[in-house]
Formats: C-alpha cells, structure tokens, sequence
C-alpha cells in the first residue's frame, strides 16, 4: 500500500513536452499546505520548452486530428480504469498539494475516472455530430444537397487552477483528445502534480505523445502561449480578473473561461429543512469553501429562518478540521497562510460593521473553521465579491421576487441553488435568474460533469461538461454538393 510519504521525490518531476519526460531551466518546491513542508520539486519550462511546446502541438494538428473516433475512445476509457487503478496514490498526492481533505480527493479521483470515460464515449460520437441543411428550400437550391460537420480546431491552450488540480485537468485534456486536438496543459504552480500524473496516465493509456503536453511555467509564460496565433483556442479556469485579461489579449478569438462564482441559494418555506441544512452544509464547506460554486450567500424565508439556522449549526460544528491526511477530518485547509489571512480579514471587516459570528471564524494556521454569518452589511466584501473560503451568510427574505433581485446583485453568475417544490417559483426563478444553471432542490455546488457548466456576466465565457467542451474545441463546416 502505497503511504504518503512515499509520494515525496527527492529528485524534481519533469515535465511532459509533447509526451516526453524533459527537464526545464529551473524547478520549485510544491509544499503540503497543513504544516508548509515540501513534498515534491518540479522543473519549470522556460522561453525554449514553451516554443517547442507551442512548435510540436502545431506540427502534430494534423496526426491528432486523424486519429480515429474508436481510438480516441478506447485510450480515454483506458485511462479512465488506470486513474480507479491509482485512486489511493492520486488522492494522497492530491491531498498533499492543495491540503484539502483525503475524503475529497479520493472523490475527485473517482470523478476524474467518470469525466475521461464519458469523454471517450463522446469521443465516438464526436466527428458525427451535424445536420442535414435544406439546400432545396429555395428555388436557387434545387438539386443541390447540404450537410454539416465539426472539425477539430486545433491546439488547445489549458490554463488551470489549485482547488481541484485533477479533475479541472481533465475537463481539458479529455474533450481535447476527444475532439481530436493536441493539448497543452499549464497548472497552477502550488498543484502541478496531479496534472503531471493525468498526462502520464493518458500516454500509459495509448495517447499519441504529441497531443499530450503539460509544463508548469511562470505566468508571464503562460501569457506569452496566450498571445501566440499558433493556439487555436485557450480554455481557461481560474480567477475572473485573470480570466478577462487574458480573454482581451489572446490572438484566438476561441477562448473559453470558468471563472470566479459567488453562490446564492435561496430557501423557501415549502422545504424540508433537514435536508436543506445537510446540503448547505455540505455545499458552503467542500474543498475549505475553495468551490467557485460553494453556497456563499443563504436566502432564507423569514418563517423557517430561525428553525433552518438552528438545524444547520449542528451540522456545521460536526465537520472536524486537522490533518487532511486523517481519514476523520472533513474540512481540510486553504491553499496557503495568506489565503487563510485573507477569509479572516473577511470575517474581521463583517464583524467590525455589526455581524454576528454564528459559529466559526478563527483559524489555526491554513485552517479556517467553518463560519456562518448573519446580520452582514450586503455592501461588504464577503457579501459582493467571492470569499473562496468556508465562510457563508445566511439573510432572511419575505418576497420571491425581492430574493430573486438580490440572488441577481452579484457581478458573478455561476450557479445558484433553490429549494421549494412550488413549480410557479421555480418557473419565475428560472426566467429571471442571471446565472448558468439553476439547480431546485439543491445547493448550488451541484454539479455531475457531463452537464453543461459555465457561468454568466464575471463568471465566465462558454461551457464545459464533455459534449460541451467538444464543441468548443471543434468549428463547423458546411459542404453543399450539386450531383449533377
């Protein structure tokens, strides 16, 4: 059985260029968050492997772009067995790069595994996917036939972010080799092991070794790869203020983002509490609250109120915090010491302007005990902007259409959450909310990986879940044809 301790090289990982094991100019330590010490060294690629990254997946387009629909199936369900295979060794190493707790992350190996087989069953159907255009319907067209078909683009640019260094991965690796595009992964730099290990699993699997590509690199660098023609399109998840710019500079006009949230999720007298309580519970602490879709803002009828409040404390005080590695904590840390200072200034400006701390609001090191607020000023940060952090603010509400207009005084439109069985509210809620899903009966941190995901106004630019990213990564062509 592999132990975490022996997960810690004392030699710095290389990279993936083009699928080959390769050294950069220089590498960096990845700390376990908990206690700050050092698990594991990578190498960083510099001006070189970045132009030979960009040079390689431009001359493999086309070898990519050929390989058939049934081979890119059977090597992504392949690595989808290989990653249940690993699931101890990829979510202990996980663990010890992002610090969230081993429950979680041998949740996000299992999602990982789902994530890669749907993308090879999407694989088969990916190249057949158009439609038959009425060429006839007009006198100029008669005789003539029209159909569509999806063309892989190209190379794919992936950009992403610590919280979830696997799965994140894999929502862009595995449509990419799906649609038939070679794929150049950037990870954030305190996560590259998780994505280093996808990409390893993916050439075990039988992926051509040029459509596989992973080079953690300094920022700046990964902006130059933004800014170069030969990226046929970026996909990015991340922070919106990063998102944006790097939307505004790419040279692809092809650039998808899955940005920052700042989750609502309203409560109406019909639900049944104890559930919502269980969910909300759930919801507002997965991964230390560092979720775009974490539940942040908590609308709650002022007839159950009180009742939902004395229901959810309980629940929130039974989630032990510690040692990420425990197999009895279920809240681990935040990525780092500042991350932490940075929840509790939130709470410290909330309770200087008159909210009161429900439970919660200290910390030991990275870790930061589950916070619920009340009574906080809406013009504050922790109530406008995205804490990515455990921290939730629970508000009561008489109108529907009072909350819904408050759930909407966000610049983030992710997901939101409604509970209420009254098909009237949920029809309206559904209309007039600005976010990209709507999930009833749920938290807003709902999500199964085949749905289309992505959010609207700062929360992002296009969809991910396997179709969807499929799309993205493919552009239509229209073939008209006179037989005669």
């Amino acid at each position: 059985m592999t132990r975490a301790t022996d997960l810690v090289r004392t030699t710095p990982r290389p990279l993936l260029l083009a699928g080959a094991p390769t050294e950069g100019i220089e590498h960096i330590a990845v700390l376990f968050p908990y206690d700050g010490r050092e698990v594991g060294r990578v190498w960083l690629a510099g001006d070189d492997q970045v132009e030979a990254a960009l040079a390689g997946a431009e001359a493999a387009q086309a070898e990519i772009a050929a390989l058939p629909p049934f081979r890119r199936a059977e090597i992504l369900i392949a690595a989808a067995g290989l990653v249940l295979e690993r699931e101890q060794m990829l979510s202990e190493q996980m663990t010890l790069e992002t610090g969230n707790a081993v429950w979680e992350t041998r949740l996000e190996v299992r999602r990982t595994a789902e994530i890669l087989q749907i993308a090879g069953e999407e694989a088969r159907r990916a190249s057949a996917t158009g439609e038959h255009v009425p060429i006839d319907a007009v006198p100029r067209g008669e005789g003539r036939i029209g159909f569509t078909r999806r063309f892989p683009v190209g190379t794919v640019l992936a950009i992403t972010p610590y919280n979830a260094p696997l799965l994140l991965v894999a929502h862009k690796l595995g449509p990419a080799l799906a649609a038939g595009c070679p794929c150049i992964v950037r990870p954030a730099s305190k996560t590259p092991l998780s994505a280093l290990s996808l990409g390893e699993i993916l050439l075990e699997a039988g992926a051509p070794p040029a459509a596989v590509t992973v080079i953690p690199c300094r920022t700046d660098l990964a902006e130059r790869m933004a800014r170069d023609e030969r990226v046929k399109l970026l996909s990015f998840t991340g922070s919106a203020p990063v998102g944006w710019h790097l939307k505004r500079v790419a040279a692809t006009p092809r650039v998808t983002l899955e940005l920052g949230g700042n989750g609502a999720v309203i409560v109406h007298h019909d639900a049944d509490l104890d559930y919502v309580a269980e969910r909300c519970a759930f919801g507002g602490f997965l991964r230390a609250g560092q979720a775009c879709i974490s539940v942040q803002r908590l609308f709650v009828h002022s007839s159950i109120h009180d009742d939902l409040v004395e229901r959810l404390l309980p629940r929130i005080a039974a989630l032990t915090t510690g040692d990420p590695l425990d197999e009895s904590t279920l809240v681990g840390g935040l990525i780092d010491e500042a991350a932490a200072i940075t929840a509790m200034d939130l709470i410290d400006e909330a309770k200087r302007a008159g909210a009161d701390v429900l439970c919660g609001g200290t910390r030991r090191g990275t870790i930061v005990e589950p916070t619920l607020l009340t009574d906080v000023p809406r013009d504050l940060r922790v109530c406008r902007e995205e804490a990515f952090a455990p921290i939730v603010v629970v508000e009561p509400y008489d109108d529907v259409d009072a909350v819904i207009a408050l759930a909407n005084d966000s610049r983030f439109g992710l997901q939101a959450g409604l509970f209420t069985n009254d098909i009237r509210i949920i029809q309206r809620a559904f209309e007039r909310l600005e976010v990209g899903a709507l999930i009833v009966n749920d938290v807003n941190t709902f999500r199964v990986d085949q749905m289309p995901y992505g959010g609207v106004k700062q929360s992002g630019y296009g969809r991910e879940g396997m179709r969807y990213a499929i799309q993205e990564m493919t552009e239509e062509r229209l073939l008209v044809i006179d037989p005669r």
